[in-house]
C-alpha cells in the first residue's frame, strides 16, 4: 500500500510539472471573472444548509462542493482543525505543509485535520490536477466559486461552514495561507493547551485597527459605496488567526446577512462585530516576513512570505535542534 501510495505522489509530481510547465508556454495569464461548469470532473456534489435563519439572506453562500472530504472527523474528534487557503499552481507549498508543520501526525495523543481551500479554476487541466491530487491526500475541499483574489472571502466562508456542518465538535480551528510557516509547538502548547478546558467564542491573532484605502490603485482598495465608514471593526490578519470552533458556525450564520466584501479579513471582523465577539490581540502572530534564526522563530507563532524551500529548511533546522537552549 506504502509503495502504491508513493507511486501515485511521484506521479502526481510530475503531471503537476508538466501541467504548469505547458500552461506556462501555451496561455497567458489572466483574471477569469465568468462562471461555467467543470466539463470532464466527476466529483460527489453535497448540499448543505442551515435552517435556523428565519429572514431571507442578503447574501446566500449558494455553492455547492466540488470536492469535499465530509468524513475527514468521523473517526476522531480533531484538537485543531486547519483551514489553508491556497491556489491551484501552489502544489509545491501545499506538499511542503504536508510535510512540515501541517503533517496531522506530527504530535502524539493530538488529532490534527488539515485542509486546502480552493475554488473552481477557469482552467479545467488545473481543475483534474487539483482532482487527482485530492484522490491520494484526502485533504482539499473545493467550492464552486470561481478561484480568484477577490473570492478569497468566500473561500473562508466555505471554511467555516465545512467546519460548521462536518467537523463542529472540533475544539479550534485555525485559518491561515499557504506561505506561512506555524511553529505548532508555540500554537499547540503554549497558545491552545490542550489540557485546559477548550473556550468558547474566542478569536486571536494580529489584531488590526484601521480603515478603508480609497486608493483605486491599492491592493485593498475599498470603494464607498460598498463601505463608506471611515473605520473598520478590529480586524486579525487573514495570514493566520485562530477560533474556538463553536465561532465558525457563528460567523457562517452571520455572513448570511452581512453584506459581502472582497477583503476577507475585514469581512471576518465585520461578523465578529455583529456578534459581539472582540479579537484579542496575540504578539506571536506576524503578518510579515522574519529573517529566520532558530530563537526568533522560537518565539513565534505565524511567520509570512515562506517559499516551499524555506519552509522545508526551517521545520527540518528547529526540529532537529530543539534540545538546544536559547
Amino acid at each position: 500500500m506504502a509503495s502504491k501510495v508513493s507511486c501515485l505522489y511521484v506521479l502526481t509530481v510530475v503531471c503537476w510539472a508538466s501541467a504548469l510547465w505547458y500552461l506556462s508556454i501555451t496561455r497567458p495569464t489572466s483574471s477569469y471573472t465568468g462562471h461555467r461548469q467543470l466539463s470532464s470532473i466527476s466529483i460527489a456534489r453535497k448540499n448543505v444548509s442551515f435552517g435556523n435563519i428565519r429572514t431571507r439572506p442578503i447574501n446566500p453562500h449558494s455553492f455547492e462542493f466540488l470536492i469535499n472530504e465530509p468524513n475527514k472527523c468521523e473517526k476522531s474528534v480533531p484538537f485543531l482543525v486547519i483551514l489553508i487557503s491556497t491556489t491551484h499552481k501552489e502544489f509545491d507549498a501545499r506538499q511542503a505543509i504536508r510535510e512540515t508543520w501541517g503533517d496531522e501526525n506530527n504530535f502524539k495523543g493530538i488529532k490534527i485535520a488539515t485542509l486546502f481551500l480552493l475554488g473552481k479554476n477557469a482552467d479545467p487541466v488545473l481543475n483534474q490536477m487539483v482532482e487527482q491530487e485530492s484522490q491520494i491526500f484526502h485533504d482539499i475541499i473545493v467550492e464552486d466559486f470561481i478561484d480568484s483574489y477577490h473570492n478569497l472571502t468566500l473561500k473562508t466562508l466555505m471554511g467555516m461552514r465545512w467546519v460548521a456542518t462536518f467537523c463542529s465538535k472540533a475544539k479550534y480551528v485555525m485559518k491561515t495561507d499557504s506561505d506561512i510557516f506555524v511553529n505548532m509547538d508555540n500554537l499547540i502548547y503554549k497558545l491552545l493547551k490542550p489540557n485546559t478546558k477548550p473556550r468558547r467564542r474566542y478569536f486571536t491573532g494580529y489584531v488590526i485597527n484601521g480603515g478603508p484605502i480609497r486608493d483605486v490603485r491599492s491592493k485593498w482598495y475599498m470603494p464607498r459605496d460598498l463601505y463608506p465608514d471611515s473605520n473598520y471593526p478590529p480586524f486579525c490578519s487573514g495570514t493566520g488567526y485562530i477560533f474556538s470552533a463553536d465561532v465558525a458556525e457563528l460567523i457562517y450564520k452571520t455572513s448570511l446577512h452581512t453584506r459581502l466584501l472582497h477583503l476577507e479579513d475585514v469581512y471576518v471582523g465585520l461578523c465578529l462585530r455583529k456578534l459581539g465577539i472582540h479579537p484579542f490581540q496575540n504578539s506571536g502572530f506576524n503578518h510579515w516576513k522574519m529573517a529566520y534564526s532558530l530563537c526568533r522563530y522560537r518565539r513565534v507563532i505565524t511567520v509570512h512570505q515562506i517559499t516551499p524551500e524555506e519552509m522545508h529548511r526551517i521545520w527540518n533546522d528547529m526540529s532537529s535542534k530543539k534540545h538546544l537552549r536559547c
